[in-house]
């Protein structure tokens, strides 16, 4: 998971290394990444590193598909269900669900004054 090195390449290249709070990352449903599991690799993965005490704060994206055919979007039922409901076209067109992304790194800037 490249979570850990990206963060840490922000991190080495800011003047002064700040102390990060939190993750906030996107995760799409349909990417198959459980974020209960995703949780559970962070806290034991930031242990003893730059990011030990830092949350991480996932938003799932539900799964969203368009089909062409009716012109509307529907949430095809992961593992179940994945053509149009209305028409039965194949789900073809995915707007959303595919998601993995840090959307933002909260951090306390050290001010440091003599």
């Amino acid at each position: 998971m490249p979570l850990l090195p990206a963060s840490g390449d922000w991190w080495e290249a800011q003047p002064e290394r700040p102390q990060i709070s939190q993750i906030h990352l996107t995760v799409g449903r349909f990417t198959c990444v459980e974020p209960a599991s995703l949780q559970f690799a962070f806290e034991v993965q930031t242990q003893n590193s730059f990011l030990q005490g830092a949350k991480l704060v996932i938003r799932e994206m539900p799964l969203i598909a368009f089909c062409h055919r009716c012109q509307q979007e529907y949430q095809p039922e992961i593992g179940i269900q994945y053509a149009c409901p209305t028409c039965g076209s194949p789900m073809e067109d995915i707007r959303s669900g595919r998601e993995l992304k840090i959307e933002r790194i909260e951090y306390e800037q050290f001010n440091y004054t003599s």
